[in-house]
């Protein structure tokens, strides 16, 4: 069997995918949408993913297209764009916060270290992608994955760090503690 030599790219061809970003992505679901019209069925495909630095950001994205990979690709290119900055304590997060989206709720329990992620699929794949190893979710509603997903960040955009609260109370963190 032959090495494959240096080419020239394809005339339309995609450029190669850059995978040494350093963020962890995560494809959480990928539909397929049919759309019936005089000809017949047209199918689209879309994909869910989340993407995250392990270390406090996160972002989620959803991608339409007639391919999954470019539905996955577009989905990508919107997490990364609609990034957000989460307060952590540690491997878990700094207090209790319910996230909502629609009708779906989630719940975010911080827990001790050791404990893991209790959650589940779509809510497991978002603390994993931004670093969060110990804690206990429930997903209440909705089973729906856009909107446990779209709950979760949510959830997360909520989280206020020890040095916030003091300040929006007018205190020092340790009149808190």
């Amino acid at each position: 069997m032959e090495e494959k030599k240096d080419r020239p790219a394809r005339k339309g061809a995609r450029p190669p995918r850059n995978e040494d970003d350093g963020l962890v992505k995560k494809l959480i679901q990928v539909n397929r949408i049919s759309k019936t019209v005089k000809g017949g069925r047209k199918m689209r495909f879309a994909a869910l993913m989340v993407v995250g630095d392990g270390k406090g950001l996160v972002g989620y994205g959803l991608g339409k297209s007639k391919e999954v990979p470019e539905a996955i690709d577009k989905a990508t290119a919107k997490a990364k764009k609609n990034m957000i900055k989460v307060n952590l304590a540690g491997t878990s997060i700094p207090h209790q916060v319910t996230g909502v989206y629609s009708k779906g709720r989630v719940l975010l329990i911080p827990a001790q270290e050791g404990t893991g992620v209790i959650a589940g699929g779509p809510v497991r794949a978002v603390m994993e992608a931004v670093g969060i190893t110990d804690i206990r979710t429930k997903s209440v509603g909705s089973t729906n994955h856009i909107n446990c997903v779209k709950a979760a960040v949510q959830g997360l955009s909520q989280l206020k760090s020890p040095e916030e609260v003091a300040r929006l109370r007018g205190k020092d963190v340790e009149d808190l503690t």
